[in-house]
């Protein structure tokens, strides 16, 4: 495992946010993946760094899809990796791991009732298949075996720790509720056990 490419990219946000991020590729990743990871704020200099594992999600993270919360957990993670300085893992693993066709197959079955979890058994998929073994291995690449995570899923801190990395502290992500994503997340809260502090009635 070593680093492929090192180049620095200033990035703008849609709200106008900026920040400008040394962008990592790799040789021998796990699953041969073009995944990236971005060094955000003094990241050479911290000593236990932030990170956030995020799933790629072309709706939500170019289009701004609003039936999920990764665009507002996406730049979330970038002022906030920033600011304490770290690693943001861009992992090309889009629906969980199903792939965006796939995902897109899901959110019509969600339409006709099912779940983002029952859709995805219903093609055929795990609930999850996301694997975070390219993840470690960048982790480790960039020096970073122990780190605090930025994430709600407790399946991304267990396969870490699994996979040695170090996880000295697990911090939520802000939540991202609106009327369109409310069900999404709830599912999340309720079936996997994320960390989203939800109101257990819906509100308009």
């Amino acid at each position: 495992m070593t680093v492929r490419t090192s180049v620095v990219v200033p990035m703008r946000f849609p709200d106008g946010y900026t920040t400008t991020a040394d962008v990592f590729t790799f040789t021998g990743l796990a699953d041969g993946r073009e995944h990236l990871a971005l060094g955000l704020g003094p990241w050479r200099d911290a000593e236990v760094p932030l990170v956030r594992p995020h799933s790629e999600c072309l709706t939500g993270d170019v289009f701004g899809s609003a039936r999920c919360d990764c665009g507002p957990q996406l730049r979330e993670a970038a002022e906030r990796i920033t600011t304490a300085g770290g690693f943001l893992l861009y992992l090309r693993q889009e629906g969980r791991g199903i792939g965006l066709y796939a995902k897109l197959d899901a959110y019509a079955l969600q339409d006709t009732g099912l779940d983002t979890y029952e859709a995805n058994l219903a093609l055929g998929h795990g609930e999850d298949e996301r694997d975070y073994t390219a993840a470690a291995q960048m982790l480790h690449t960039l020096g970073a075996d122990r780190i605090r995570l930025l994430s709600n899923n407790p399946d991304k801190a267990a396969q870490l720790a699994a996979l040695g990395i170090g996880i000295v502290e697990q911090i939520p992500t802000g939540v991202h509720l609106s009327d369109t994503n409310a069900r999404y997340l709830e599912t999340k809260r309720d079936h996997t056990a994320h960390t989203l502090d939800l109101p257990r009635q819906r509100t308009a």
